[in-house]
């Protein structure tokens, strides 16, 4: 090994204090503080880099194990990065393998040792790792990278390497590393280990980042500007959705300081149905709005997949990264994904009731709230229903309640001529709340091109037939 030389210059170690930052107060003074905790990190990692790599060329005077040398004592730094190291209880391979994938964002060079020749065979070092991109001349540690580190010098701790790769690991699951899936003729290290963008802006900045919508998370966050008293619901519906209220604000003590999670699996999953429009979608956007929580509506036309494996791969992003925070996942038209399994005459129906059969685990097991709308409840595979710890019928809304939502809807927004008669328009064109909200659109669209706000009669009525024609039926004035 000896043959096998690498030049490394020896580096000093890039030390990085809050003294560079004295001239700033308040939020940049704690963003500066966050940073100078991560440059901490990356110091330690250059020096664990040098000492592994001339430990294990048998480079004299560096006989010491890389374990020696000292992991920053964070147990009372005030930064982001040191409270969800604390949190998560991480170890040192775990605080190493975060500070391999953080340093091709803040402190890329340090990583450049690794393009050291092997003059034996005048090519890289194999067991290195690690890949390179046109459009990134640095050095993109992979899952071969982090073994070296750590068991190049003891191959009994590749177990260690093992345990942090493992999909199961806390960190991958809650999605702050991910190693990349290698093509299926190469070893699985061999994928890119990568750090989220947004944990590493969190850990600087404070704030976090809503993620977006896209292949590798087909889930989008869903907000609405209206209120309860906005929702038009029969009494017995406004219980119902009561009931899952409460499980939000109060589930937790339930399920730890009540003792229920020794008797009931955690977590809380509801079925909305009921025809379009009728305030699926608003409710489950209140229930998330009224208890601070974030809900995420899944993109069943990014999930779905006619190749097998790859719906449950796609649903698992989605279970695997609201696992450990408070969101609610809504599947929207979830018939499309949960419905009726069929008799297995073809190789279609048994992927198809495979697929069944895993959301219905995973639903089970997910430990939060999973709210399924569906317009048609016949749809849904009843295997689903037993799941439910509520179902909640949204129907079109009555004479009464239709009054209440035309009101609402000009309320504040437009001016309605003497010849309006909401009454009238209430207890003659069964319509929902969406159509109703679709209504007002277009009367404020016909009066603003009039140059005025006032809505006619007519105005309404010619709304109310367009949204007719949707449902080929025909308007009755």
């Amino acid at each position: 090994m000896a043959s096998q030389a690498i030049e490394i210059q020896q580096l000093d170690t890039f030390q990085y204090t809050a003294d560079h930052t004295s001239a700033v107060t308040g939020t940049e003074d704690q963003h500066a503080h966050n940073l100078s905790t991560l440059y901490q990190e990356l110091a330690w990692l250059e020096q664990v880099i040098h000492q592994a790599i001339r430990s294990y060329l048998k480079q004299e005077g560096y006989e010491q194990h890389w374990s020696e040398i000292p992991v920053p004592d964070i147990s009372q730094d005030t930064s982001l990065y040191a409270e969800d190291v604390r949190h998560w209880q991480l170890n040192a391979f775990e605080r190493l393998t975060l500070a391999l994938v953080m340093a091709p964002h803040l402190r890329p060079e340090i990583l450049d040792v690794f393009f050291g020749m092997n003059e034996l065979y005048q090519r890289g070092f194999t067991e290195f790792g690690g890949v390179s991109d046109k459009t990134f001349s640095g050095f993109v540690p992979t899952g071969q990278t982090l073994n070296f580190l750590i068991s190049g010098n003891d191959p009994l701790w590749r177990t260690a390497t093992m345990e942090i790769l493992n999909n199961r690991h806390r960190l991958q699951v809650e999605q702050v590393l991910t190693l990349q899936a290698a093509d299926a003729d190469l070893p699985a290290w061999t994928g890119t280990l990568n750090l989220s963008e947004s944990r590493l802006h969190y850990w600087i900045s404070g704030e976090h980042i809503t993620p977006e919508l896209s292949s590798a998370f087909p889930a989008q966050a869903i907000t609405t500007p209206l209120n309860w008293s906005d929702l038009v619901l029969e009494y017995p519906v406004m219980q119902q959705i009561a009931e899952i209220q409460a499980w939000l604000q109060y589930g937790s003590t339930l399920m730890q300081d009540w003792g229920l999670n020794k008797k009931v699996k955690p977590g809380y999953r509801a079925l909305f149905y009921g025809p379009p429009g009728t305030g699926k979608t608003l409710t489950a956007s209140l229930l998330a709005k009224h208890t601070g929580r974030e809900i995420y509506r899944v993109d069943l036309s990014m999930v779905v997949s006619k190749y097998i494996g790859e719906t449950e791969k796609n649903l698992s992003k989605v279970f695997d990264a609201a696992a450990h925070k408070n969101w609610i996942l809504f599947f929207d038209e979830a018939d499309a994904l949960f419905g009726q399994r069929t008799e297995t005459s073809s190789s279609n129906d048994r992927h198809a009731n495979q697929q069944i059969g895993y959301l219905l685990q995973r639903i089970e097991d997910f430990p939060g709230v999973v709210i399924l709308a569906t317009n048609l409840k016949g749809n849904m595979d009843e295997a689903f229903s037993r799941r439910f710890q509520s179902m909640v019928g949204f129907k079109l809304p009555e004479k009464e309640e239709r009054l209440t939502l035309w009101k609402n809807a000009f309320q504040g927004s437009c001016e309605l001529a003497d010849d309006v008669d909401l009454n009238l328009i209430a207890e003659k064109y069964p319509l929902a709340g969406g159509a109703i909200i679709n209504v007002l659109r277009y009367c404020a669209l016909a009066a603003v091109q009039r140059n005025e706000k006032r809505v006619t009669q007519s105005d309404i009525l010619n709304g109310i037939r367009r949204e007719y024609r949707k449902d080929n039926r025909t308007l009755q004035v």
